[in-house]
């Protein structure tokens, strides 16, 4: 980022104060998701945006190796009091928060004080996944499932704060201005709502959001986590998009729709050679995938069969046990959930889909049929451990994201293993049920 940049950075936050200004703004959330999934924030007084699109917020590097709960470790390429980032929003999705009155919100990437981008950024990870696409003459639409639940506030145990059945529409009539809330909040910020529904356990919901650019998916799930949490703690209520918010009943998943694009035409639409060679090598790649999108401790509690949370490895058209599902527009990866960075998740299908695309990756029969019915199917990880060791070994991830980010990754994820190795299932569930 040279004088140039800084100085148009700084003229374009010029420009949007007085419109920021009229709308009440008064601060500025600045975002980005840590490698535990945890959205982290340095907010600026809305006079200091300008400020801080030009120069950045300055925030420590020690943030890759947070854990969920806040627990600090020291890894191989990250951790210690030593060293400054700078955090600089991305003025395009600056957003005025309708769930938080007087504030706005911009996604922000992280670079050096120099203004070399930061090398660990996983926003810019997935934006560098998006041009190795465009490099090959393609390019992505992506969009995320956000499934949460709703429970009592006056408690850490979860209690739902609806009676309502599994998707009746007495939770929606429970529930009715809360619903309305979300959805009015989500309109006023500009996000494409394609469905809204009561789901499956209790107390639990789902949005879904139109297809985009997927880095700008990835901002959109931040964006709809962050509404969804404000809307539901003003009334009085509590979010939770664990995985597992009890253990023994159903999680929340974090499933991601994905299609690639040449020319203007949908690849998926027709199930063309390239989609299926893409959708091969997110097949290969899916239990090493699996330390991205199921990062947790938590997420190990959910992918069992018999709940629809996907845990094989396999794909099948309209098949809901598979962890792939081939629908009619585009590939649902459906055995992800929400304690994964939304941006690792794109910039790892994307690195695994164009290794397919690649080598010509042949694409094995679909299954029509739920694989637990079957004894050849191989199983996803069964343990956080066990993905881990996928990731590490996968040559073709650990090099799309580098080693140091590749190595800090599998650090994290090692921590919150040796941290709570002593830990019950239900006790992960207590402790990660409030924290996503």
């Amino acid at each position: 980022m040279d004088s140039a940049e800084r100085d148009q950075r700084f003229d374009r936050a010029t420009e949007l104060f007085d419109g920021l200004n009229a709308r009440d703004v008064r601060v500025v959330a600045l975002t980005w998701v840590d490698n535990s999934g945890i959205t982290r924030t340095k907010s600026v007084p809305l006079r200091r945006l300008a400020h801080a699109a030009a120069h950045g917020v300055g925030a420590s590097p020690v943030f890759d190796v947070f854990l969920f709960d806040d627990w600090i470790i020291q890894g191989r390429f990250a951790g210690g009091p030593v060293g400054d980032l700078r955090l600089h929003p991305d003025l395009d999705r600056l957003t005025v928060l309708a769930g938080q009155p007087g504030w706005a919100w911009a996604p922000a990437d992280r670079y050096f004080q120099s203004g070399v981008p930061y090398p660990m950024d996983q926003r810019l990870q997935a934006r560098k996944a998006v041009q190795n696409l465009e490099a090959r003459g393609l390019t992505a639409q992506a969009g995320f499932e956000i499934e949460w639940c709703v429970g009592k506030s006056d408690t850490d145990d979860y209690v739902p704060a609806t009676s309502g059945s599994a998707y009746g529409h007495a939770r929606q009539v429970e529930l009715s201005d809360y619903c309305v809330d979300i959805l009015t909040a989500l309109d006023q910020q500009d996000v494409e709502v394609l469905q809204f529904h009561p789901e499956y356990a209790a107390g639990q919901f789902e949005v879904s959001t139109a297809p985009e650019d997927p880095v700008a998916a990835a901002d959109t799930a931040v964006l709809v986590k962050e509404t969804i949490r404000a809307i539901t703690m003003r009334h009085g209520m509590r979010p939770s998009f664990s995985p597992k918010v009890v253990n023994g009943g159903v999680g929340n998943g974090g499933h991601l729709h994905f299609s690639i694009w040449r020319d203007g035409t949908n690849l998926y639409r027709d199930f063309h050679d390239e989609a299926k060679q893409f959708t091969a090598g997110v097949l290969s790649h899916i239990r090493a995938l699996c330390a991205i999108g199921c990062p947790s401790l938590a997420s190990y509690l959910r992918l069992v069969p018999h709940t629809w949370s996907a845990p094989f490895v396999a794909w099948g058209e309209e098949n809901r046990e598979t962890a792939l599902r081939l629908i009619q527009d585009n590939l649902e990866i459906k055995c992800f959930d929400l304690t994964a960075n939304p941006y690792l998740v794109v910039a790892g299908v994307i690195a695994a889909g164009l290794d397919g695309i690649a080598t010509q990756a042949a694409l094995p029969e679909g299954l029509n049929v739920d694989p637990a019915l079957l004894d050849d199917v191989q199983r996803l990880p069964t343990s956080l451990r066990e993905a881990v060791e996928e990731f590490e070994k996968d040559a073709v991830l650990t090099e799309a994201f580098g080693k140091e980010l590749a190595g800090t990754i599998a650090d994290v994820r090692r921590g919150e293993m040796e941290r709570y190795k002593e830990a019950s299932p239900q006790g992960i569930a207590n402790v990660t049920r409030w924290r996503h």
